[in-house]
């Protein structure tokens, strides 16, 4: 199966609620497993107003950042793919990009593993970073805002 195949098909299964997929061609065989557990946690503060928190693979996610985007002042880089978001090519490496830094269109910002695959992610804007919205070793989600650049 060609690359682009593969991603379109990692997509797919992504975006569906499926819990496991097989597939087998010319004796490769693939296999996805799609785990997701939410759960809601109650959060109490008398001082801030409640904010609801899902717990997706045991990471507690808060769902007002996953809503951010609609408020974002600047071009936003997206996910291309669900995977494992990683600042740097290897952790002795200092960060592709800082806040403030200027980056140009094509420059590498980070980088997603998917299936033991690293993807290189580039600026798709001119421009400087305002913002980085995940951490390094997050789990991200197709389509979820990584970077914000002005």
């Amino acid at each position: 199966m060609e690359f682009e195949n593969l991603v379109k098909l990692i997509q797919a299964v992504s975006d569906s609620e499926l819990t496991q997929f097989s597939y087998e061609e010319k004796g490769v065989s693939l296999t996805m497993k799609k785990e997701k557990k939410e759960r809601i946690i109650a959060v109490e503060n008398a001082a801030a107003p409640q904010v609801p928190i899902v717990e997706v693979n045991g990471n507690p996610v808060n769902l007002e950042s996953t809503n951010r985007e609609t408020s974002l002042d600047g071009n936003v880089v997206k996910s291309p793919l669900v995977g494992t978001f990683y600042v740097s090519p290897s952790p002795e490496e200092e960060p592709f990009v800082k806040v403030g830094d200027t980056v140009s269109k094509g420059q590498v910002l980070g980088i997603v593993e998917a299936m033991k695959l690293m993807n290189e992610i580039e600026s798709e804007f001119d421009g400087v970073v305002k913002q980085i919205l995940v951490s390094n070793e997050d789990v991200i989600e197709f389509g979820q805002p990584l970077f914000v650049i002005g």
